[in-house]
């Protein structure tokens, strides 16, 4: 009986052994795929390691599902001098793009990019910034202010139809968002959070579906049009983790990232900055990384954004995770999409 029991326990202990996930060091860098475009890609939605849509200037859109081996591409709405800088795929054959810029349109394809199909358009004043879903039906546009107050669009329905949010959070004159990447708002659940720069970098939060808001001043760089937070992604136990900069001086590491406790109402900054301006920051629960990206180059945290290390030289707008958690993608200029390299 003894030998038995020990046989299990050996058993056991060998199981867990095997089946501990190896965290690699650090990323191997970026696996860039050839695509048949040269547009600007801000715009991007990976759906899992294989089926990824992406979208920028000229009115493009593209889309994979072979993991970058072959691209499906083409024009939005006939409207090839508007740049999409926001898409989200629900899957391999729906999703919806939003321009930034004249004209502030969503358009919505149901056919794998086949046939476009307009769903809202707004004032000729309005600049749409980002898009964010918090669940696989309702979801949120961010635009620039308009008198003061910030646009806020929702749909409950996939983006069949869109209507602003009743209680519209205020905004410093000379505040505004950023479309560099279409990430300076994120939704989960009820709770919304938007990163917002210029004459002021703050973070404003709704716990409940925008029915109410908080306003807290974030240590990122700020005072200038071209200063503030040009992204968020969430770290879970209601911390968020924003970067930016300035982009008229890139390479300047100072007050470029900062976390945020929404339940402890508290401020971190890093030991150590990623290296620059950085547009795009996501979470990589897989590895538990921190993943960031600019146009002079990509950083990565492992311990919640405390220490970056700089791991490419390329440069990228925009860095998304997939649906399926599993992969990192990344877009850039002259139609560039990459995936990060892990093993």
């Amino acid at each position: 009986m003894r030998k038995l029991v020990g046989v299990l326990v050996i058993g056991i202990l060998f199981s867990c052994q095997t089946n501990e996930i190896k965290i690699p060091e650090s990323p191997l860098g970026w696996e860039i795929f050839e695509t048949p475009v040269k547009a600007s890609l801000r715009g991007l939605s990976p759906v899992t390691s294989e089926i990824a849509w992406a979208s920028g200037s000229g009115g493009t859109w593209l889309r994979t599902m072979d993991g970058g081996k072959s691209w499906d591409h083409g024009i939005i709405g006939g409207l090839d001098t508007v740049d999409f800088r926001s898409i989200h795929a629900f899957d391999a054959m729906n999703a919806v793009a939003i321009s930034a810029g004249q004209p502030a349109v969503i358009y919505k394809t149901k056919d794998g990019g086949q046939s476009w199909t307009l769903k809202h358009q707004e004032v000729e004043e309005a600049f749409l910034d980002g898009v964010s879903f918090a669940d696989p039906d309702r979801g949120y546009v961010v635009g620039d202010p308009i008198d003061g107050k910030w646009m806020i669009l929702q749909t409950v329905n996939q983006g069949e139809s869109w209507y602003p949010v009743l209680n519209l959070p205020e905004a410093k004159e000379g505040e505004a968002g950023f479309a560099a990447s279409a990430t300076s708002l994120i939704s989960e659940g009820s709770n919304i959070w938007i990163g917002s720069g210029g004459t002021e970098a703050n973070l404003h939060y709704s716990p409940d579906y925008g029915e109410n808001w908080k306003k807290w001043n974030s240590p990122i760089v700020q005072g200038d049009p071209s200063k503030g937070v040009f992204s968020l992604t969430k770290l879970g136990n209601e911390e968020v983790y924003l970067v930016g900069g300035d982009y008229v001086n890139m390479d300047d590491t100072i007050s470029v990232a900062a976390s945020f406790s929404t339940l402890k109402e508290f401020w971190a900054a890093p030991v150590s900055s990623p290296k620059g301006y950085r547009s795009g920051v996501v979470y990589f629960p897989r590895f538990h990384w921190l993943v960031a990206v600019g146009p002079t180059g990509s950083d990565f945290s492992d311990d919640g954004g405390q220490v970056w290390r700089n791991f490419s030289q390329e440069g990228f707008h925009a860095v998304k995770l997939g649906h399926a958690e599993a992969t990192i993608w990344a877009s850039g200029s002259n139609g560039r999409v990459a995936r990060l390299k892990v093993e």
